[in-house]
């Protein structure tokens, strides 16, 4: 990762790789590699997630596949997720198969990836995505990644999945990330990070924590063509079900430049994801955005676990600090 003077750090080629050198000593120190795809006729949605542990020798995460038939992880049409295989010595990420199941080849550096699983008679894969800009570097520290790096990046994703024996064509606009730094298991707070992107690559990424009563963007960009536009402030809003669950999301932000981002969608689809001491309420969305038309993303609703459980006990899904 290169730095400019007075500017945000630059993604390079260096950073397709993992960044053990960086973790000193530091038992929490954290890398992820996260990639999502869609089916927008299906309501499927579906993830490839890695997270490394260099200092503990621990690879983690797996691939996550779901439908409006299910949203609990174990009924799922497809839920691999595991916790602590070894890590292999000198691995990397530029062409490999990580011990979760996982493939990853980079075929342009910083922009086009090859990934690939291999699961026979359950799930397999063969997808590319391919990038039109180059990735986001974070920008605040504010948000729910702190000060680790982190960068975000839309792309096509294109190819084929099997699951339980049926080949599905995917072709679609989806988001990945990467992070690395510090991430401690007790760390969590309420957050969402919430995806949108239309049939061009046009899109959006907007993050938000709970503050002052309000869920407020921290952190975000919208994209058009090869122009990216981060986003200074804003309000996340939902409605829920009696259960919790997301329904309809708002996303009313503001950009660099002063222009107004709304974008209200829909949820068609989720999978509730417990990831030790916090839950992802993950749903696929259908937007609406203003003046531009349908967006297709993502609702990532995080709870700390004993924030929601109070919720579900009470009823009371209110956002804390709002009067009421």
């Amino acid at each position: 990762m290169a730095s400019k003077t007075d500017a945000a750090p630059v993604f390079t080629a260096d950073d397709d790789g993992l960044h053990g050198h960086l973790a000193g000593d530091d038992w929490w120190f954290t890398e992820t590699a996260w990639y999502s795809f869609h089916h927008r006729e299906r309501a499927l949605g579906g993830w490839f997630y890695t997270m490394v542990r260099h200092n503990i020798g621990t690879v983690a995460g797996g691939v996550w596949v779901w439908d409006s038939s299910a949203h609990l992880p174990w009924e799922v049409p497809y839920n691999s997720n595991l916790s602590a295989l070894e890590l292999p010595g000198g691995v990397d990420l530029g062409d490999v198969t990580l011990p979760n199941g996982i493939a990853i080849r980079v075929e342009t550096p910083t922009l086009a990836y090859c990934l690939g699983y291999d699961d026979p008679g359950r799930f397999c894969a063969d997808l590319r995505f391919e990038a039109i800009v180059p990735p986001r570097p974070l920008a605040a520290t504010a948000s729910t990644f702190g000060r680790s790096a982190h960068f975000d990046q839309i792309g096509r994703v294109t190819g084929t999945i099997d699951l339980h024996g049926e080949t599905i064509d995917i072709d679609c606009w989806s988001m990945r990330d990467r992070t690395w730094g510090r991430r401690p298991e007790d760390r969590p707070r309420q957050a969402a990070y919430v995806t949108g992107v239309g049939d061009d690559g046009s899109g959006f990424l907007a993050v938000t924590n709970i503050r002052d009563g309000t869920d407020r963007v921290a952190y975000g960009f919208v994209q058009h063509g090869d122009s990216q536009t981060s986003l200074v402030d804003g309000e996340r809003t939902v409605l829920r079900d009696p259960d919790g669950w997301v329904t309809e999301v708002r996303i009313n932000a503001v950009d660099a430049s002063g222009a107004r981002f709304v974008a209200a969608g829909r949820s068609v689809s989720r999978i509730v994801i417990n990831r030790h001491s916090f839950i992802d309420i993950n749903s696929l969305i259908q937007w609406e955005v203003d003046g531009i038309g349908t967006w297709w993303g993502e609702d990532q609703d995080m709870w700390p676990v004993h924030r929601f459980a109070a919720a579900k006990r009470s009823g009371d899904w209110s956002i804390p600090g709002t009067r009421r």
